[in-house]
Formats: C-alpha cells, sequence, structure tokens
C-alpha cells in the first residue's frame, strides 16, 4: 500500500514539475515586447548584394555597356574597370563611381546602372528558423509584412507555438520581440501583421503541448 501511495506521489509531483516547466517556458516566450505594428524607421533604400545584376549603361560608349552579375565578395569587373566594390551602395553612388574610374580612359563619361535580379546583401535579408513549413532565407523588400513572411515560408508547422514566436532585430542591437503568428494566420487577427525590418531572424519554438 505504501509502495502504491508513493508511486502515486511520483507520478503527481512528475506532472506537477512538467506544468511547472511549461508555465515558465511560456513566461519566457512572452517576456519580450510585442513587435510594433509598423516599423519605427520606414524610410529605405535599396543597397546592391552578392547575387544581384547590374546593368551599366555608358552614354556614347555602347562597348562599355553591359549587364553583370555582382561577384559573391560584392565587387564587378567591367571593360576598363576591374574589381570595383559594388556591396552596399545604391545604382547612383555605384554609377558615380564607374564614372570616376572611367574617366582615366574616356572624356566626361556619363554613366547609368540600373539593378536587376534583385537579392540584397546578406544583412539585410530575412531569416525564418524553427518551425516554418519551409525555414528559409527572403530577400527584403519595403513594407514587408509578418503575412507575407508567412505566406513565403508556407506557413507553420503543425508543432509550432505560433504565439510564442519572436523577432531578432538586428537594426536595434539584437532586440528580441514577440509575434501573434497563430492569431495571424489562424484566427486572421491583421492586428497582429507587424512590419518586417531589413535583417530580422524570426524564431519560431516547438510547442510542448
Amino acid at each position: 500500500m505504501m509502495q502504491k501511495t508513493s508511486s502515486i506521489c511520483s507520478k503527481f509531483l512528475s506532472f506537477a514539475l512538467m506544468l511547472l516547466a511549461g508555465a515558465l517556458l511560456s513566461a519566457c516566450a512572452t517576456s519580450y515586447p510585442p513587435a510594433p505594428v509598423a516599423a519605427a524607421d520606414s524610410e529605405y533604400n535599396y543597397v546592391i548584394g552578392p547575387g544581384d545584376n547590374v546593368n551599366i549603361v555608358v552614354w556614347r560608349n555602347a562597348e562599355l555597356s553591359l549587364s553583370v552579375p555582382v561577384r559573391p565578395d560584392g565587387k564587378i569587373t567591367t571593360p576598363l574597370v576591374e574589381d570595383l566594390p559594388a556591396l552596399g551602395k545604391d545604382s547612383s553612388t555605384l554609377a558615380r563611381d564607374i564614372e570616376k574610374a572611367l574617366s582615366k580612359y574616356i572624356r566626361d563619361p556619363v554613366v547609368t546602372v540600373i539593378v536587376t535580379g534583385f537579392v540584397g546583401p546578406y544583412s539585410e535579408q530575412i531569416r525564418v528558423v524553427g518551425e516554418a513549413a519551409n525555414p528559409q532565407v527572403l530577400q527584403y523588400k519595403q513594407k514587408m509584412t509578418l503575412l507575407d513572411v508567412m505566406i513565403a515560408v508556407g506557413g507553420i508547422t503543425d508543432f509550432a507555438d505560433g504565439n510564442g514566436a519572436t523577432i531578432l532585430r538586428t537594426t536595434e542591437g539584437n532586440k528580441q520581440y514577440s509575434v501573434r503568428i497563430r492569431d495571424l494566420i489562424k484566427r486572421g487577427d491583421v492586428s497582429a501583421n507587424v512590419e518586417m525590418r531589413p535583417g530580422d531572424v524570426l524564431i519560431i519554438p516547438q510547442s510542448w503541448f
């Protein structure tokens, strides 16, 4: 009889500890402030990254005009100009740099740069990890939202703790915010559709229950 009572107590204690652990984990998951619906800084200028294609047009010099990819090291090579850094520059800045380099060879060059095949720099890409249906790296787009990200990754798995997800915001010194993915995609709560920022990491944990 005593052994049976001891076994029941042991099982009850184990169950209580599991509940306590779950409560603690839930408290930790919700301890971060909610992500702002709209990002504080809405100003965004696209900058060139590895994998982008840049179309370079040199006025009155068709032989110098071409389309080139940005190499993994962030540089481009064009006729007369080798290993010119392009990473992190906008199209206007890159055009002025090419003009400066070409001025050694031709008189008063006028250059236009058009970016195509957008990929963007690694530091601005959105990363989705954890219990997404298809975790992946996404190109950031202006005014991109959490719903846009969920559509791109195919939603969350059946094991995801959608309302325990967090955003790690690198533009704010790796500050973390809580987000309510389940409310957004399962209940249609548009108030949970927050704006993403360049470099955000979306972390979707596994549910314990």
